[in-house]
């Protein structure tokens, strides 16, 4: 089950991006003599909600992002929400980013991007579509591949001297990459 804040980020995210794209499509131009409202989404408003970022790197955009930029970045857009130490705020949902490493499957389990998630391409790809909360998908590129390194630094990943970019950030070892069952269904690609 969600926990509230995905699922109020995820709310966010349908009410500002899925649901006015799935009107668009279903009532398009071809259909606004038979609806009388919508309009065919253009290449960049479906490239917006791009969702293809994928555990290897593929899909990752162009730029890149420095830690000290992320800082900035973190500092003006996230710290509301997720706390001056990325410890997270109870009050605003916001969860605690770092911390819990080796806690997964203890009785004192606490789930973040250090203990528990397995790509870092999955930290961007969150960011990018859901962050920040109160306008979800209006970081540029840049600065979600900044805020990215930054929280990726404080997590004790990567130097404080490390950029992120599609091709650094996919080669990031994160300390649970191997804490996750691999499908075997000939189907699912396999990312390990």
């Amino acid at each position: 089950m969600l926990k509230k804040q995905h699922r109020q980020a995820y709310r966010g995210l349908l009410a500002t991006t899925i649901i006015p794209l799935a009107i668009a499509l279903t009532a398009g131009s071809a259909n606004a003599g038979k609806f009388g409202f919508g309009t065919t989404p253009t290449k960049a408003e479906i490239a917006a909600i791009n969702i293809d970022v994928m555990a290897d790197g593929r899909g990752l955009p162009a730029g890149s992002g420095t830690v000290a930029q992320g800082k900035a970045v973190y500092e003006a857009k996230c710290v509301a929400c997720h706390g001056d130490n990325l410890q997270g705020v109870k009050i605003t949902g916001g969860a605690a980013l770092i911390g819990g490493r080796g806690s997964i499957g203890t009785t004192k389990t606490k789930k973040t991007v250090e203990s528990y998630w397995p790509y870092a391409s999955t930290l961007f790809d969150y960011v990018r579509r859901a962050m920040p909360f109160n306008a979800p998908g209006s970081l540029k590129n840049d600065e979600v591949y900044a805020v990215s390194a930054y929280v990726l630094n404080r997590a004790q990943i990567i130097k404080s001297n490390e950029v992120m970019s599609a091709k650094t950030l996919a080669k990031v070892k994160m300390p649970n990459r191997n804490g996750f069952i691999p499908d075997p269904r000939p189907d699912v690609h396999n990312y390990r």
